[in-house]
């Protein structure tokens, strides 16, 4: 197990600097075994591309480096015999600062050190060997240091960062893990405060967005205007096993042209594009906040949906939750590591959302009612108008502004109600869908879209989780 905190050795901390956005960063931290239970130090440098792992080794800094037969283990083969021998001077040596000189022999003991007799001098001379003449000059012996030597690389385009205990829903206390897109892991980065640890995590999360947002931007190169990729990045997404348990996978979103997209690994060529697990018409989802983490003890439940009322079980223990509802009642719940992450998102769908209504214009659904065949039409500048399928004949017509209200059963059947302009009278239209909740959505995301437009803060007004976190 990690040691107590007061037998933590002193950190060694860097001011993280900015480079080109980005953040480096160097600093002390524990590699946490999680089967084993143990955990030693490790050295963390932080790149605008890389997270890299050092460790502590014992390297020749100069004179005649006998520790070059290290090959004869190499070359052993599978079974090696070592004998092991105690050495006096080497608790000493290996409790040394970086960087400090070994110690030196007890000229005055006589006696034979096992380390020295077998060639491995840690800076000082044989006390069974004669004193140096000018033909061995003591600067030839061997002198060594402790220092921090490169054991693991971490690409972090397209990487990924976990907070959690495999399998659970528990944070783990100021340590996650860092993954790279072809599944390397960092292992469990244990940090000595809390504090560190969210600075490691957001220097992380920045490098990794930046790199994320430089990847977007070379494959919309590539795209039409209207096919641009808005945003991207990985979440975990909830599912319910078959024991009632909560379980969660990790899955890459985006937001590109006209689609939200779901996939297990990320996009890295054209054609994985349609080869996503799910795909949906971006008009025709809605994207709702439901926990935020403002503090230790303070959770934030926020149900931002008017129209359509759906419970969802809150009964897990992760903060930074939304979901994504789509057609037909179905809808994706999911999970992101950081408060930062969350109001990306969020912001993102209703951008994302809003550039489409504007492209498409107009949606046009087919609907019934007392069994004639109807067409249903939701127009950005025009409003509502209903009219008769094989006729084209209109049957009515109705503003954005006009609509005060609605209600459906949660199948098929709405009832919109609307004010007549002349009469100032409510006027009840009634249609049968048979996707009914692709239709409310639609609705929703052009009405939305409209305030926008006629009201440049309305996004930002809107955008929950980023209102509750800089007001926090």
């Amino acid at each position: 197990r990690p040691p107590p905190l007061q037998h933590w050795p002193p950190l060694m901390r860097c001011r993280p600097k900015h480079v080109l956005g980005r953040l480096t960063k160097t600093g002390i931290a524990l590699l946490y075994d999680e089967g084993s239970e143990n955990a030693y130090d490790i050295q963390l440098k932080l790149t605008k591309e890389v997270l890299t792992i050092q460790k502590q080794d014992v390297i020749c800094i100069s004179g005649s480096d006998h520790s070059t037969n290290v090959h004869l283990l190499r070359n052993a083969g599978d079974e090696v015999t070592i004998t092991v021998q105690y050495l006096r001077e080497a608790p000493s040596f290996l409790k040394l600062p970086l960087g400090s000189p070994g110690p030196s022999s007890d000229h005055s003991s006589g006696a034979s050190s096992p380390l020295f007799d077998s060639g491995l001098h840690l800076n000082g001379n044989s006390t069974n060997t004669a004193p140096s003449s000018p033909s061995s000059p003591i600067a030839n012996e061997p002198k060594y240091e402790k220092r921090w030597l490169d054991t693991l690389s971490v690409p972090l385009s397209m990487a990924r960062i976990s907070r959690y205990k495999a399998g659970t829903d528990k944070l783990r206390s100021n340590a996650f893990e860092v993954l790279a897109l072809d599944g390397v892991s960092t292992g469990i980065l244990q940090f000595y405060t809390a504090q560190e640890c969210a600075d490691w995590l957001r220097a992380l999360s920045t490098n990794i967005s930046d790199l994320t947002l430089q990847n977007m931007k070379m494959a919309n190169k590539c795209c039409s205007l209207s096919d641009q990729i808005i945003h991207m990045g990985w979440v975990n997404e909830r599912f319910e096993g078959t024991d009632s348990s909560q379980l969660y996978k990790y899955k890459f979103l985006a937001l590109k042209g006209s689609s939200f997209y779901i996939f297990s690994t990320p996009p890295v060529s054209t054609l994985d594009w349609v080869r996503a697990e799910k795909i949906y018409h971006l008009c025709e989802v809605l994207f709702k906040v439901h926990k935020l983490w403002l503090a230790d003890d303070c959770w934030l439940q926020a149900n931002l949906y008017l129209g359509i009322h759906q419970d969802y079980e809150l009964e897990d223990q992760r903060p930074y939750c939304f979901s994504v509802m789509v057609g037909h009642g179905k809808s994706h719940y999911f999970n992101v590591e950081l408060g930062s992450e969350l109001a990306a998102w969020e912001k993102s769908f209703q951008r994302a959302i809003f550039l489409e209504v504007q492209r498409t214009g107009s949606k046009t659904y087919m609907c019934s009612w007392q069994g004639v065949t109807l067409c249903f039409t939701v127009d950005f500048a025009l409003g509502f108008t209903c009219f008769e399928s094989k006729t084209k004949n209109v049957l009515w017509r109705f503003k954005f502004s006009q609509l005060k209200g609605s209600s459906d059963d949660g199948k098929t059947r709405v009832k919109l109600l609307f004010q007549n302009l002349d009469t100032k009278q409510i006027e009840m239209k009634e249609l049968e869908f048979q996707d009914l909740t692709a239709v409310l959505h639609c609705i929703h995301s052009f009405i939305a879209a409209k305030v926008a437009s006629l009201d440049p803060v309305f996004i930002d007004s809107q955008c929950m989780a980023r209102k509750y976190m800089y007001n926090n």
